[in-house]
């Protein structure tokens, strides 16, 4: 790859990228930089040849490639510390939550090349749905930033005015899906699995449904239909469920936490 990374942020999304990246081999680790106040936390990546510090000008200095992984409220004080450092040479991807592009050059006061992309954990393991946009890029820097985040998972380009919504659909997702699974496992134990067990069938099956998706391309009542027999167990259940509010509560709550960020 041979463009130094400079990860702005050693928290929970920070760590997940940097892993993600070496994982996939998109960089070597001698080229990944990753800042935090206390890096004793970051003594495994550290051990694997990765660069920490608590230097965040210095790291932005030395990288080419600058991911902005911190929280919404410390932008402006981080910006503030790193702008002199920001040249037309850098490209720079925030992945901070409600912070828009214009903000960003607002506050650098530079019309640099800048994306914003919204990740999900599961960035770790390579299998995350990414979202990004973009100001004042070149075609080579977006196939760049499209490459980079296709190695850690599926990337689609959006207007950034969905943002917010993608941050809700595409990140928070994660924990919506996850309380299914932790469901459905509690489901499980109830009629007469391990925990263990049934923490296994819950969670290969979501990822298995989720896949034929993926694959397949169908939409998601054709998959249903194959396993909605008449009279049948399947259907019995999908129906208690939805008169017990199943799919309009995960709507409402979909709604209510994409209200939130939009007040916020």
């Amino acid at each position: 790859m041979g463009r130094k990374i400079t990860i702005i942020g050693g928290g929970n999304l920070g760590v997940s990228i940097a892993e993600g990246l070496l994982k996939s081999k998109f960089c070597k680790a001698e080229e990944l930089t990753l800042t935090k106040r206390n890096i004793t936390t970051l003594k495994a990546l550290e051990q694997k040849g990765v660069q920490v510090t608590t230097d965040n000008s210095k790291a932005v200095k030395n990288g080419a490639i600058i991911i902005l992984a911190i929280k919404p409220f410390q932008t402006t004080a981080v910006l503030q510390e790193i702008k002199k450092e920001l040249t037309d040479k850098k490209l720079l991807i925030s992945v901070v939550t409600g912070v828009s592009i214009s903000e960003i050059q607002e506050i650098t006061g530079k019309k640099i090349p800048v994306f914003r992309a919204m990740p999900n954990t599961a960035i770790a393991i390579q299998q995350s749905m990414t979202c990004i946009s973009h100001q004042q890029a070149a075609g080579n820097d977006v196939e760049f930033v499209k490459e980079l985040f296709a190695k850690l998972g599926k990337v689609v380009t959006i207007d950034e005015k969905l943002m917010d919504a993608s941050t809700i659909l595409g990140a928070c997702g994660t924990a919506y899906a996850l309380r299914y699974i932790r469901a459905s496992i509690q489901g499980g134990i109830e009629i007469g699995f391990d925990a263990a067990t049934a923490s296994l069938i819950a969670a290969q099956t979501a990822k298995g449904a989720a896949e034929l998706l993926l694959v397949k391309g169908s939409h998601p009542e054709q998959e249903i239909d194959k396993v909605t027999t008449p009279k049948g167990c399947t259907i019995a259940g999908l129906n208690e469920m939805e008169h017990q509010g199943f799919s309009s509560s995960l709507i409402r709550g979909i709604v209510a936490s994409y209200k939130k960020i939009a007040k916020d």
